[in-house]
């Protein structure tokens, strides 16, 4: 049976008159999206054109909910309780699953953002915070993460999990993602990226920062908008992994065809 692999990219993540990446050619490659709640960006009128678009062109609706920092796009630490984890994550589904309902269709999935999206792998009181909130909103939602404390608690929670490969991001040796405030965090190499991520899909494998050959399970690989090259890279990636014989599918038939 041929590999099959969900495309998914943050999108939405513009704030008023401010725009972020070029979410329409974004979605005539990718198979899912994560759309901004607006904590760290989104509001109103972006979420429900993002989701509009969405519906549009068959592309699955997520939600993509971050820590409440707007100012600094959901990439610092923040000192939250576990049970304002839980209570910001509800919060901003919940606005989402109000616009997704409104053109007709749910949300799939939830995938944390930036910090939160870090944190959730290894702090187990985040990770039990995200995973009562989905269970709270709609159990049948399925949890985007990384291999670590969310994905195996929304598993013992009876969750849906979609594991995320990134395809810009350089990996530790123990399968975290390298910090973006320390040098090379972030792979810029279009060529490097294309072919790392088409052995991750295709080998389940990953060169860490060091250059050590890790394990890695892919359901979904998250293309980044909003940097240089994005829409190009992603029709790249696409590309070549089509080219392997991989199908480009939503995460919900890529789940059912396994």
């Amino acid at each position: 049976m041929p590999r099959r692999i969900d495309l998914v990219a943050d999108l939405g993540e513009g704030f008023g008159a401010y725009r972020m990446g070029d979410d329409d050619a974004l979605l005539e490659i990718v198979t899912s999206a994560n759309v901004a709640c607006g904590f760290h960006a989104g509001d109103p009128r972006i979420m429900d054109a993002t989701v509009a678009a969405c519906v549009a062109r068959g592309v699955a609706v997520g939600a993509h909910p971050s820590f409440p920092d707007l100012a600094g796009f959901g990439r610092r630490v923040m000192d939250l309780t576990a049970d304002e984890v839980r209570t910001d994550v509800i919060y901003q589904v919940g606005a989402l699953a109000g616009f997704a309902a409104a053109h007709g269709t749910r949300v799939s999935h939830v995938a944390p953002h930036g910090k939160l999206g870090n944190l959730v792998a290894v702090r187990r009181d985040y990770a039990e915070a995200v995973v009562a909130a989905v269970r709270a909103v709609d159990a049948a939602m399925t949890v985007l993460a990384q291999d670590g404390e969310l994905a195996d608690g929304a598993r013992s929670a009876g969750l849906a999990v979609g594991t995320v490969g990134i395809a810009d991001r350089a990996y530790r040796d123990d399968g975290t993602l390298v910090p973006r405030s320390e040098p090379g965090a972030v792979i810029h190499d279009e060529d490097a990226i294309a072919a790392r991520t088409v052995r991750m899909v295709t080998e389940g494998r990953i060169a860490s920062v060091t250059g050590r050959d890790l394990e890695i399970s892919c359901d979904t690989v998250l293309l980044h908008g909003d940097t240089a090259g994005a829409v190009r890279l992603a029709g790249r990636i696409r590309a070549e992994l089509e080219a392997a014989g991989v199908l480009i599918e939503p995460l919900g038939v890529c789940e059912a065809a396994r």
